[in-house]
């Protein structure tokens, strides 16, 4: 019994001193990028299964399910305890302004983003000279994906003068990097009224709220077929980033990105302008892109390993193509 208490007062000894750390470290990091929202844990040590960000002077802190060689040892109550305490201790974050919450793998990957609690403050973050309200307690993910920084830039930088569309756009992240980056406007698809209108805030936000940036409310998987179908308009720039899995009673059916793929890379090829840009991205790890699903396009990159950021230590959240459609 001694030695397993020792073991388990080093282990805790190993989480903080590994905080301490990578918070030094990536402290000095995120100012120098402009960043009030990143990660400063990310699963490093596999004892200690936690994702922990810091979003100004809040922590979100998120438990993933335990490795079966670390749930027969020290009781999962206590590790929790000893990782919260070694937040407060080392980024000064008192237990009031840290918002818990534990992972549920989702057969798919990520799931649609449903509510967990009810009238959690809402913060403004900010985001390489951009404004962003996170919301840390009520849903599962906190209206930013930090994962996709990287992306965004890619984006704003890519955008000025483009016509650029935003498919499952959640709330409005790339939208608001586009107009940033001079977008001579937009069309953002998503079937959450409550993301639109928190889309819109993140536009007004950033002074960037204008009627050449339209949100509109559909089932993106359905909207893109009958826009490549019967519509006129075409774009420079589009970001596809749909979920792995998903269904609604708003929808028809259901989406399942390996399934449902090739025919959504045709409709999306129908709607480039010559020329064109799409950024496609999908969090399903086992995804496989099939060679019938690019073969209209001109060029095809996976951009994947650049489109991480340095402060998420697991590479394996994401992965990310760059395509280009024939200039004619």
């Amino acid at each position: 019994m001694a030695d397993e208490g020792n073991q388990e007062t080093q282990g805790a000894g190993m989480f903080e001193n590994r905080l301490r750390k990578n918070a030094k470290r990536l402290r000095k990091w995120a100012r120098a990028q402009g960043l009030t929202a990143f990660r400063v844990y990310d699963r490093d040590i596999p004892e200690y299964s936690y994702a922990v960000d810091l979003y100004g002077d809040h922590a979100h802190v998120v438990e993933f399910p335990r490795r079966k060689a670390h749930a027969k040892g020290a009781n999962a109550d206590a590790d929790r305890a000893e990782v919260l305490a070694a937040v407060t201790a080392v980024l000064g974050v008192p237990p009031e302004r840290t918002s818990v919450k534990t992972h549920t793998p989702q057969p798919w990957g990520r799931s649609q983003y449903g509510r967990v609690g009810e009238g959690s403050e809402r913060l403004v973050v900010e985001e390489q000279g951009l404004k962003f309200w996170v919301n840390l307690g009520d849903y599962l993910d906190t209206g930013l994906f930090m994962d996709h920084r990287n992306t965004r830039a890619r984006v704003r930088s890519e955008a000025k003068g483009k016509h650029f569309l935003n498919l499952f756009a959640y709330t409005g992240a790339f939208t608001v990097y586009a107009a940033a980056g001079g977008a001579a406007g937009s069309v953002s698809v998503d079937l959450s009224n409550t993301y639109l209108d928190w889309a819109e805030d993140n536009l007004v936000l950033n002074g960037l709220a204008d009627p050449r940036h339209v949100l509109i409310r559909a089932d993106a998987k359905a909207w893109l077929e009958d826009q490549a179908k019967h519509g006129d308009d075409k774009y420079d720039l589009i970001v596809c980033d749909p979920p792995s899995f998903s269904t609604s009673k708003k929808m028809s059916g259901n989406f399942d990105v390996q399934r449902d793929h090739v025919r959504m890379m045709e409709h999306l090829r129908a709607l480039m302008a010559p020329g064109g840009v799409l950024y496609f991205s999908t969090n399903f790890l086992g995804f496989e892109l099939k060679d019938s699903a690019t073969r209209d396009m001109a060029q095809v990159e996976e951009i994947t390993p650049r489109s991480i950021p340095e402060d998420f230590h697991r590479k394996e959240i994401h992965r990310c193509w760059r395509m280009v459609a024939p200039s004619r």
